[in-house]
């Protein structure tokens, strides 16, 4: 991997009266601070958390070593920190969920070094949320700008904003950064401009009620194969969540991979932290057959009093083959907890056009990206506006399968 410059500072500044400076670890930041700026942006998550992006780093599951090498943009006025955003230096494209390998390829084939590249991302997390913190929307630019300068500096290249809101892509934008763009699949709660005054759904009966009638059979159907089985669930949340329930939860999440033929990208040190550092951003549902766990869920959820708030499908796992159980799990009971707890949006997370049968409705997901080699940017950009065109219809070819009834 690139060694850090031993300057802090990398020059030029990145605009009159700021500086910016390169930090190594998420412990080199007042944790008060970059959470302050967290709560400051358009969509903050629980996954931009400093506990939760510390937490990779202490237990092992993002450094330099995995190939995630901590190398964190702070901009600075006078003595006030008023830009933040988590970069690392990759020697690889994994756990990101926005696919490059076939630029990787295409550097390699020219002789040219596309690793290290930088990433502005939450890693193995692909969730959309506020990447860029700062005090002030003129900081915005500035502070991606200074990456792309660092990044320049230290002959990395490529740089990609991954998963970021709107008001990040827009500061891509300004800088004249390419834009990408992905679908995920949401599910969100009914508003009054989708029924009149219907408000939220009541219960998952009145969820099924808008959806098409062959959707709904299906749903149904998939419950039952569950409920014939013998499975209950039982769910806890928070400091509920006991020690054995997280010990079993990581049985469950580490066999998943290996079943794959890949080790967990997260360590059991990782949910260790969660548990005593971010308990209230995490729900736990446990499946049980004759009195015994045979697989869980594990979701994260924004904390109460953050405004509109959402559910994050996660990790998943099961000791045990039951037709139709990983859907109630991932699924029926996360929807089902997110209507009784009024919660506005469950996230099901990366891929999956599976999910829209379960009434997860598309979403765009954009990610912004530079290039040092002038010749392969222009490669990359005409290949993006192809890329572009197809994705919209595909998007618009998924819209035309919604499980939604028309009226809605």
């Amino acid at each position: 991997m690139t060694s850090l410059p031993a300057d802090p500072t990398p020059a030029p500044h990145p605009g009159p009266s700021l500086e910016l400076r390169i930090l190594p670890s998420m412990a080199e930041f007042d944790a008060p601070a970059w959470d302050g700026l967290l709560a400051l942006q358009q969509r903050p998550t629980p996954f931009m958390r400093h506990a939760y992006l510390q937490a990779l780093e202490d237990s092992g599951s993002a450094t330099a070593e995995s190939g995630w090498q901590p190398c964190h943009l702070s901009l600075w006025q006078d003595d006030a920190l008023v830009g933040a955003c988590p970069m690392y230096l990759k020697s690889h494209s994994y756990g990101e969920y926005v696919f490059d390998f076939a630029w990787a390829r295409a550097y390699a084939e020219h002789g040219l070094d596309y690793f290290p590249k930088a990433v502005i991302a939450v890693p193995f997390t692909p969730v959309p949320g506020s990447r860029l913190l700062v005090a002030d929307d003129r900081f915005r630019a500035p502070l991606l700008h200074a990456a792309t300068q660092f990044c320049e500096q230290q002959e990395i290249s490529s740089l990609h904003l991954l998963f970021g809101a709107t008001a990040d892509l827009q500061a891509a934008e300004d800088i004249a950064l390419m834009q990408r763009e992905n679908v995920q699949f949401h599910w969100r709660n009914r508003d009054a401009t989708q029924a009149g005054d219907a408000g939220p759904y009541a219960d998952f009966d009145d969820f099924l009620a808008g959806l098409q009638q062959d959707k709904r059979k299906k749903i149904r159907q998939e419950r039952r194969k569950v409920q014939t089985a013998g499975v209950t669930f039982r769910h806890a949340c928070g400091s509920q969540i006991s020690a054995a329930d997280w010990d079993f939860f990581y049985r469950c999440y580490e066999r998943t991979y290996l079943e794959h033929g890949n080790a967990p990208y997260l360590t059991p040190a990782f949910f260790a932290a969660m548990r005593t550092e971010m308990a209230e951003n995490w729900l736990l549902f446990i499946a049980e057959r004759e009195g015994h766990p045979i697989a869980t869920s594990l979701i994260a959820i924004d904390a109460p009093g953050s405004g509109p708030r959402h559910a994050y499908g996660r990790y998943w796992g099961a000791l045990e083959r039951v037709d139709c159980l990983h859907f109630e799990a991932c699924y029926y009971q996360p929807i089902e907890w997110c209507i009784r707890q009024g919660l506005q949006c469950f996230e099901g997370g990366a891929q999956g056009e599976h999910k829209m049968a379960r009434a997860l409705m598309p979403v765009r997901t954009p990610s912004a990206h530079w290039l040092a080699h002038a010749g392969f940017a222009q490669a990359v950009e005409r290949y993006l506006a192809r890329e572009s065109q197809g994705m919209a219809e595909y998007q618009r070819a998924l819209q035309e399968h919604s499980p939604l009834k028309h009226s809605q």
